[in-house]
Formats: C-alpha cells, sequence, structure tokens
C-alpha cells in the first residue's frame, strides 16, 4: 500500500469515528444540534484534545450553515439566572490537557442558521486556533442525544 494510500485510509477512520486532528490538537465526538426544525440557532459540541507540550487557544469558529458563528458560554447572573455570552479571547486548551464543549457550558454557537439541522446531516465547522491553526470538522447532527449522552467526561480546563 502506498503512503499516499495509507494516509488517506487514517483519515477516513479518523472521520468516521468521530475524531478530526490539526497540530496538537484533536477533536473528538463532536455533534450539533439546534433546538427545532425551524430553529434559528444551533450549537456544536465536542471535547478538545491538546497532545501537545504547549498551551493552545480555540479563537474563533466559520461554517457556511449560519450568517454568524460565535464561541459562546454560560454565566450565571446576580439573580441566579444562566445566560448565555459570547468568549472573549477564545478557548483555552492546556497542554496535555483537554477541553470540553458541552451544553450549558462552552460551546460554538450557530446564529442565523441558513438551513434547517435535520438529523443525521453533517455540517462542515472550521475550527481556528491560535497555534495549531484551522482544522476543518464534519460534524454530525443529533438531534436526540442526551445532554451527557455518549461524551466523553474531562476535567474543563481553566
Amino acid at each position: 500500500m502506498s503512503l499516499k494510500t495509507t494516509l488517506m485510509a487514517a483519515a477516513a477512520a479518523l472521520t468516521l469515528t468521530g475524531v478530526a486532528q490539526a497540530g496538537d490538537i484533536t477533536v473528538m465526538e463532536p455533534y450539533a444540534r439546534s433546538a427545532t426544525s425551524s430553529s434559528v440557532t444551533g450549537a456544536a459540541f465536542m471535547t478538545l484534545v491538546n497532545n501537545g507540550d504547549q498551551d493552545d487557544t480555540l479563537i474563533a469558529a466559520s461554517s457556511d450553515i449560519a450568517a454568524r458563528v460565535e464561541l459562546h458560554t454560560h454565566i450565571e447572573n446576580d439573580q441566579g439566572v444562566m445566560q448565555m455570552r459570547q468568549i472573549e479571547g477564545g478557548i483555552p486548551v492546556p497542554a496535555g490537557g483537554s477541553h470540553a464543549l458541552r451544553r450549558g457550558g462552552d460551546h460554538v454557537m450557530f446564529m442565523g442558521l441558513k438551513m434547517p439541522l435535520n438529523d443525521g446531516d453533517v455540517v462542515p465547522l472550521t475550527l481556528i486556533f491560535e497555534k495549531s491553526g484551522e482544522m476543518t470538522v464534519d460534524v454530525p447532527v443529533d438531534l436526540t442525544r442526551k445532554p451527557k449522552h455518549g461524551g466523553m467526561q474531562h476535567k474543563q480546563g481553566s
């Protein structure tokens, strides 16, 4: 088997197992969802793993499926109500560690969806890291996954 064939087979295997990699960053178990088929917003969740010896930061994301794509988190206000806010400065991924993007926490937000997110669809998402550069991930739409279902349990980075 040629090197090119071997590399293509390895890339296909990573795609089929829900894993993508760029530089020292690996994306594990990505999925996207929206509340309903007529929603104008949606979100993507995944675990970012930094296999390197230097901290990295997810600084932006983009996708053709939405007018805007932002990095968001949930913050509790003075009245104890959770509110979604855009993250300034990016999402750190510590060297040798991981950071979970999950429901109720940090996530990628799709605003102004140009199409419905239907269960089973696959949407392209480009993640932009400070050190590892750009990575395009094929994110499956999973409308049935429960908030903690099927995700790896990782401690979030600081």
